[in-house]
């Protein structure tokens, strides 16, 4: 439990609070080591950002493990190998953890993405759809059941119809007009609406919008970001646009 105390010691954030405060408690046993009280230090903003953002993100990710309502270790081997690309083998090895912890319980999940919505900016919204995306991907499909769990996601923690159709595009580009629902326009849109939508779409993915949540979460927007570009590219070649 120790190497626990170090993440949420002193933290009076937000995630500790409310339905994930109570899967975080069920999940972990004790909030903190017996070293630590909650009169300990609060942690910086940006470290309460970043950790109340990872662990959204993985009791998220556990209603999506779950969506089919079964667990396999296969798909677990696939998030240990995510969560490393993304944080790090350290890191990895925590979430992996206190993921299976989590897995053991009920989530209550309109509630979780209510406080969610109460306390991640759109940015950070957009990432962690991006990631449960990604995750879900991981086995080379997304199956139904998974693309639903993550639709009702979106919609409860406030992410539009648009911006949920940019973000599942990314992950099909098998569809031939993914490249047009990720930039937002329609096929017929004229070159010139398709490179004002590309640098609007450019802005809202850029990894400085989660600066905020730390450098391991700023990383894993890059891909969300290059993926707008190669979007763009595509559309500018297929239209041979200059």
């Amino acid at each position: 439990m120790a190497k626990y105390g170090k993440w949420i010691s002193g933290a009076i954030g937000w995630w500790l609070l409310g339905p994930i405060g109570g899967i975080v408690g069920f999940a972990l046993g004790t909030l903190f080591d017996a070293t630590n009280s909650r009169t300990s230090k609060p942690q910086p903003a940006e470290a309460t950002h970043r950790d109340g953002f990872t662990v959204s993100l993985l009791v998220l990710m556990a209603a999506v493990l779950k969506a089919d309502g079964k667990v396999m270790q296969s798909e677990l081997d696939y998030v240990k190998k995510f969560l490393v690309q993304r944080f790090g083998a350290a890191a990895a090895g925590r979430h992996l953890l206190f993921l299976r912890n989590v897995l053991q319980q009920p989530l209550p999940l309109y509630d979780v993405c209510g406080q969610i919505r109460s306390n991640l900016n759109l940015s950070a919204r957009l990432e962690l759809l991006h990631l449960l995306f990604g995750i879900a991907a991981a086995d080379g499909e997304i199956n139904l059941s998974e693309r639903n769990i993550i639709k009702r996601i979106a919609e409860h923690i406030g992410i539009s119809a648009a911006d949920y159709s940019s973000v599942s595009a990314m992950f099909a580009t098998v569809d031939k007009s993914w490249a047009y629902k990720v930039l937002e326009v329609e096929r017929s849109a004229t070159d010139d609406e398709v490179k004002k939508a590309y640098r609007r779409m450019a802005i809202k993915h850029h990894p400085d919008k989660v600066a905020q949540m730390g450098e391991d979460v700023q990383r894993a927007a890059t891909e969300k970001f290059r993926k707008v570009r190669e979007a763009y590219e595509f559309i500018k070649k297929e239209r041979a646009m200059s």
